[in-house]
């Protein structure tokens, strides 16, 4: 087994070969076929997430071992079964679904295991999709993504889940309201391609990258701004959006988005980006405004957007193939801010 490897925080992956794992009880060993690069996988290999005011969340702390296999958004086939798994054979595929907790706990029992405190997250726990093979711990985790292509299928486990996740947590749209969306990166791009399925609502993008912005329309956004066009923005909101999404997950970021909603609105905060906010607290009473988080996705929504993807009327995002030998330009390539869509990593 080829797995790309963080042996030091802050530094470049390395390429480590072991014997392929064995599955036991409930686990299955999957043969991965792609695996898509996403932001977190920045902050993981750096070792921790910026809090602001000096202050960070490092994984060390969280409880990941060195050296560990980053990658999350995992597609792959099975190729061996534990002595106890239910309702799998070899050959299965599926998207990996990562984001698994304890088990135990009553968020994991209640079917939430992304607010689980002690969690297994694949790609941070546990290895992940940076690899050629990986062991998920319970078949239940394979979702079946019926014929479409490994690596279009990928992105879904996270990029796709996490902008589906955050947009079904937004109050029914009508088409005479506005959801903002800010950042047009590739969970940005996916939050403009997924809305249509739960809302008429228009969508507003705002992202500095005039390339971006132009994909973004190309997407299906109605107006693409430039964070300096705040006048145009405004002209365009009249008293405000109906929620705002911030895929970025900077101060300015989200203060933006609290500055355009109307009354009652919502703010949903998704991007890892760091740092910490100020905010006017009279303000949020005065104006009913909700500001909440949306970290990623749940098993049973990561199926349900499957099947919507399975209907065929909604637009997927666009994937660049790279051999997984590339690894680390695909970061460095991310961290630059040179990746329109996403970039899926396929083993040899």
């Amino acid at each position: 087994m080829k797995s790309y490897q963080v042996v030091d925080f802050g530094k470049p992956l390395e390429l480590r070969e072991y014997e392929n794992p064995q599955p036991k009880g409930s686990e299955i060993l999957v043969k991965i076929s792609a695996c898509g690069v996403c932001h977190s996988d920045l902050h993981l290999a750096d070792g921790y997430f910026d809090l602001g005011d000096g202050n960070r969340i490092t994984l060390a702390d969280r409880g990941t071992k060195l050296p560990f296999t980053p990658g999350h958004e995992i597609t792959g086939t099975v190729v061996a079964i534990g002595e106890d798994a239910k309702d799998v054979k070899l050959g299965d595929t599926g998207i990996v679904f990562p984001w698994i907790g304890c088990g135990v706990c009553e968020a994991c029992v209640e079917g939430n295991e992304t607010l689980c405190e002690a969690p297994k997250y694949l790609g941070a726990r546990l290895n992940g999709g940076y690899s050629d093979h990986i062991i998920v711990p319970d078949s239940k985790y394979l979702v079946s993504y019926g014929s479409m292509d490994p690596a279009t299928a990928a992105p879904y486990a996270c990029s796709g889940l996490t902008a589906f996740s955050a947009l079904k947590k937004i109050p029914v749209a009508s088409s005479n309201d506005w959801i903002v969306i800010i950042g047009a990166g590739g969970v940005g791009i996916n939050g403009i391609l997924l809305s249509p399925a739960i809302h008429k609502a228009k969508i507003l993008v705002i992202d500095n990258d005039p390339e971006k912005r132009q994909k973004a329309i190309e997407a299906g956004a109605e107006k693409a701004f430039s964070p300096d066009d705040k006048e145009e923005i405004r002209n365009v909101l009249g008293i405000g959006a109906k929620a705002a999404i911030d895929f970025v997950g900077r101060p300015e970021t989200t203060d933006f988005g609290l500055s355009l909603v109307k009354k009652g609105g919502i703010v949903i905060v998704v991007g890892l980006y760091g740092g910490s906010l100020k905010l006017s607290l009279p303000l949020v009473p005065m104006r009913s405004v909700t500001l909440r988080g949306s970290y990623v996705g749940e098993l049973r929504e990561l199926k349900e957007l499957v099947e919507v993807i399975k209907q065929g009327n909604t637009k997927l995002i666009s994937v660049k193939k790279q051999a997984l030998e590339t690894a680390n330009q695909a970061m460095s390539d991310l961290r630059a801010g040179k990746v329109n869509g996403r970039i899926v990593l396929i083993p040899n």
